[in-house]
Order: structure tokens, then sequence, then C-alpha cells
């Protein structure tokens, strides 16, 4: 809670008098109410003093790890435990593992290395301010906005949150590695909004998706004339990307011609646009990613082994969804929410027999697999609460073709699967089945809403209804 005068109350808690001073005046003149500590028991006292007098705990603490007495870490578990929404950035000269595991996995919000630049954390007080004050009630939102925001509490994910906030602070290129659908960019978006780069652009860009004939004028850009239908000049990625974070998803599948210039902007930080003279200078830091195995690649003479030790400074990977089962009750929920509020609807829930058929399921198309699968049930489960078959029915649809054919070469994998097992009436089967698709991903596109679905698939809305009713009754 602010302070009367507005100014949101800032505690610096810190044994070395110098650090405590130039920290509390630079927070003091960016307009916070701030006071300072020389060890966690006087911050505690005064906390105490605080609840007694009914008034409410700071907006925010910082707090040093190495301090006479209780240490910071000793601190920050017993704010967590009185005030568990108090937001903590715990300071500390040595960034060892165990301070900075301890830290994280005490509930720190984030982990700033001293010597730290003033700025740096007035801006990081800033963004934590702004964003427990955008924060809604408990209960009352998606929790961490699940479409962009990494969730999970099994050993694998913190982990993975405490290298996050290791690396956020450091200038270095990361490879993030892991299955398709697991949340890559999500890695990346965490690993810029948590840095210095935070308030400059985040660029993605997915190579695989771009025609390797267009993907070195999209990284580099392109004068006008430089060839037939380059009408104007084009900035790339790379400049629009400059002073922030550019994000390279599926690396692997960059033709090796391209892989000799981006190695040069790795190594120089400059380039030129395809027809260009002018030399571009660039501060960019390149996250990329793949699902790929790029030692095998090397190996094969397909990816460059200087690009590979250029982009591999870091390696953070993200397990599959199969690896960390226990967070699926909890992303599927935080799905569930996420989907309400775009339909503007209560949130549906999930009964037991419902969260143990997700649980038991392999979900080989990872997060991605079940963030589709829950709106698909926000869309269509009958009622508020949500069934093990409605979940056995969604997964039983077939799956969306995905990069390796065509949905008819699906489809023909099908039949032949099923006449090699004996079945009969395959027709039927296929055209229920068919209908069962259209439907789930129109409704899905257009919220639950009928009439504008049945429009999209040039259907009448009595042929949807009777379609749905048909579903149900079987």
């Amino acid at each position: 809670m602010h302070e009367g005068n507005g100014a949101a109350v800032v505690w610096v808690v810190d044994d070395d008098r110098s650090v405590r001073f130039v920290l509390a005046a630079a927070l003091g003149d960016a307009g916070y109410e701030v006071s300072g500590f020389d060890s966690a028991q006087a911050a505690l006292e005064a906390l105490g003093r605080r609840t007694a007098q009914h008034q409410p705990a700071p907006d925010l603490l910082f707090t040093d790890v190495r301090m006479p007495g209780d240490d910071g870490l000793v601190l920050l578990e017993k704010l967590k435990a009185a005030h568990p929404a108090l937001p903590v950035i715990v300071m500390s000269a040595y960034t060892d593992i165990a301070s900075t595991a301890g830290a994280f996995r005490g509930g720190a919000h984030e982990f700033l290395s001293k010597p730290f630049d003033l700025d740096d954390a007035v801006a990081l007080a800033a963004r934590t301010l702004r964003r427990e004050a955008a924060a809604e009630p408990a209960g009352s939102a998606p929790e961490a906005a699940a479409a962009d925001a990494l969730i999970g509490d099994t050993p694998a994910m913190r982990e993975l949150f405490r290298a996050i906030g290791r690396l956020a602070q450091a200038p270095l290129n990361v490879l993030v590695t892991g299955e398709t659908g697991t949340g890559k960019e999500l890695v990346a978006r965490a690993l810029h909004r948590e840095s210095p780069r935070a308030r400059l652009p985040f660029i993605a860009m997915n190579t695989a998706a771009v025609p390797s004939e267009l993907l070195e004028s999209e990284l580099f850009g392109h004068e006008a004339g430089a060839f037939t239908g380059a009408a104007r000049r084009h900035v790339g990625r790379f400049e629009q990307a400059d002073g922030g974070t550019l994000f390279l998803d599926e690396i692997g599948d960059m033709p090796l011609p391209l892989q000799t210039r981006l190695l040069r902007v790795l190594a120089e930080g400059e380039f030129f646009r395809v027809g260009g003279r002018e030399l571009i200078r660039v501060d960019v830091r390149v996250i990329a990613a793949t699902h790929q195995q790029l030692e095998a690649l090397v190996a094969e003479g397909r990816f460059r082994a200087d690009l590979l030790h250029r982009l591999d400074v870091v390696r953070l990977r993200l397990p599959p969804l199969r690896e960390r089962r226990a967070d699926v009750p909890r992303l599927a929920e935080a799905f569930l929410q996420a989907a309400a509020a775009r339909f503007q609807a209560p949130a549906k829930r999930f009964d037991r027999e419902a969260r143990e058929r997700l649980l038991a399921h392999p979900w080989p198309g990872n997060v991605r697999e079940l963030e589709n699968l829950c709106w698909r049930l926000a869309a269509l489960a009958a009622g508020d609460t949500i069934t093990a078959a409605d979940v056995e029915g969604a997964l039983s649809a077939p799956a969306p073709p995905g990069e390796e054919g065509s949905w008819e070469d699906a489809l023909g994998r099908w039949v032949r699967e099923r006449l090699a097992a004996g079945d009969s009436d395959l027709h039927a089967q296929a055209l229920e089945r068919f209908d069962h698709v259209l439907l789930e991903a129109a409704l899905a596109h257009t919220g639950g809403r009928r009439a504008e679905a049945a429009a999209r698939l040039g259907l009448g809305r009595n042929t949807v209804t009777r379609k749905l009713a048909g579903r149900r009754r079987r």
C-alpha cells in the first residue's frame, strides 16, 4: 500500500551503509518513500510495529544476502511466511548457484548482482511495482497470464526459473532447447522481460516459417531495387531489435549461407542490408531456440560449428510436459481461466476424474497440445464442470495436421490403420470425426457463437445445432 502522499513504500536492508545510502537516495529521487535498515532484525521489528499499528507492509523490499545475524535468505523466508504477496529483490556480490538458487527457491522476485547500476535497480523497482499494481485480486484473473507466462512448480521448472533469473541480467547469448510445443519463446520473453533491455524491443522470428529466398532480407533488410519486387527500403529484424532482444526460433533450419552472415553479426555486431553499401551496427542480444540436436547437424555438415559456439554461450533446456506431469493440472486450470476471459464467460473447472485423465495422457504435443485442448473444452464442454468423458472425447479427435504432411495424408494413415485393425463402417466414422473437428475448431475460434461458426463454415445454424445435438446423444 502507498503512503498518504501516494508514493510506493520501498525498504532497503543492507549492513553496508554506503550501499544502503546510495540505493535509498536513487529510489527516493525516483519518487518512492524509502526506509533503510542495517539488519534483518531491524527490518522485522519495524514491520512488527507497522502490523501492530494496523499499517500495511511495504510495497517492495530490497535485501542483501550476507549480513550479521539473520542473513537475507532467512529474512526472505520470514517475510514470505508473514506477507507472501510482498515482492522481495535479493542483492548479493556472491552470485554463486547456492545464493541464487536459495533466493528464488525462497520466493524472491529477482536477484540483483552487486555491483549494480543504480538506474537498473530503479528500473527493476519500477517494473516490479507496476506488475504488482496491475495484478488482479487472487482468483479473479488467469494465473500469471497463462498465454504468455511460464507456469510450473516441479523441480525441473524451478531450476529453469532460477536459471532465467540468473541469466536475465547477463548480456549473453542463450540457446534454448526443447521439443516442439514446450514454450521456448516464453523462456526468451522471460529473459528479455527481466533484463535491462526490457524497455526496448523484443523481436521474434521463426526461421523455419520464412522461405529461404526471403530469409536474408527478413533478417538483415534490403535497399530499394535490391531485387525484383523490392520497391522500397525494408528494415530487417536485427535493426528492429537494436538495443533489445532478437529471438530466432528453429535456428537449426537456417540455410548454411545465412549461417555465415549471422556469424559475422554475432561476432562484429554489424552487417549490410541486401543490396546496400551502408554498414549497419546494432546492439542485439540473440536468443536462439531449436528442437533439433545441433551437434548432430554439425557432424552432418548442415550447421556451422563456429556458429553453434557463438549461440551456445549458455544453454537452457525446457523439459517436455511428460517430464513434469505434476504441472499439468495447474497449467490446465490457467488455460481454462484464460479462455474464459477471452470468451467473457464464467471459468469452467475440471472434476477429479478429468484431472486424472489429463495426468495420464503422454502429451506428445507438450504444453501447446494442452493449451489447445483446454480452449476447445472451454468452448464446447457442456456445463461448468469438465468431466473425464469430455477430456476423452477431445483427446480422441483427430489431431490437426502437422508439418509432416497434409490432413489428407493423416486421414489416409488413419484409414489404413483402421482397415488393418479389422474395422468396418469407416465412412460413417470418418464423417462423424470430420464434423467433430470442424465444429470444435470453428466454435473455439468464435468463442462458442454458433451462428458465426455456421457462417464461417458455410453451414446453416440449424445444421450446426443438429450436428451438436447428435454428438451429445452419442
